[in-house]
């Protein structure tokens, strides 16, 4: 079983992948990558047996731009975000990814937008180009944590994507995604079958706080992401 959902995902991924690029390359800006994401995400959802539901606290989520935080358990994550997200959006991922054949290509023609951890000065610039996209009225969704959780439980923030949202002036969201940690553990290929959460918490809006008090920002969120995974 193992082996024949990796042959569909990697079958799935490179067949839609380049179909990603060529489109990205006919019509530029990422947009029209989304449905080819989604479609995606319900294919790699489906082998692997994984069910989403969205959860909304509160009203809906505001009119983007905003900056969507979210903890990360598990890969399967990423494609119930893509099936939830209400906005259009693109995610800030860790530099590896782009050299991923076909995969790592298509997001970065889309306009998806690459952080390399260990370089600051690099790390600034991608932030930049975040900021760019915002300006340009697109969410952009942070993993908060800067990589996935081994045993589900929440890992330090990290401050970028906090950052981010004071420079644009823009609200941020809090995610809280449930479930992943069960269905595909990191540094396991054992995929469960079961059920992701993806609750939107309530805005938070950035007016005010200040780079100076951004750690009281990042504590809010925290703590409305912790709420949210408690009540899954």
């Amino acid at each position: 079983m193992l082996a024949v959902q990796l042959a569909v995902l990697a079958l799935t991924t490179v067949v839609l992948g380049t179909a990603g690029i060529i489109v990205c390359l006919v019509i530029p800006g990422g947009r029209s990558l989304m449905p080819l994401a989604r479609l995606w995400s319900r294919i790699i959802l489906g082998v692997c047996r994984v069910r989403w539901r969205v959860c909304l606290e509160g009203r809906d989520p505001p009119s983007p731009p905003a900056v969507y935080v979210a903890n990360h358990q598990s890969l399967l994550d990423i494609p119930a975000l893509v099936l939830a997200m209400p906005v259009d959006f693109r995610i800030v991922a860790k530099r590896s990814l782009l050299y991923v054949p076909v995969f790592g290509w298509a997001l970065w023609l889309a306009g998806f937008i690459f952080i390399e951890r260990h370089d600051r000065e690099r790390a600034i610039r991608s932030l930049d180009r975040a900021a760019n996209t915002i300006r340009d009225g697109t969410s952009i969704v942070v993993f908060a944590e800067g990589t996935r959780s081994r045993d589900g439980n929440l890992l330090p923030f990290k401050k970028g994507g906090f950052v981010l949202a004071l420079q644009a002036g823009v609200p941020v969201i809090p995610v809280s995604l449930a479930g992943g940690h069960a269905v595909l553990a990191k540094g396991s290929l054992r995929v469960r079958p079961g059920e992701i959460t993806v609750r939107f918490g309530a805005p938070i809006e950035t007016g005010r706080y200040s780079m100076q008090s951004k750690d009281d920002l990042i504590d809010a969120v925290r703590a409305r992401i912790i709420a949210g995974l408690k009540r899954t």
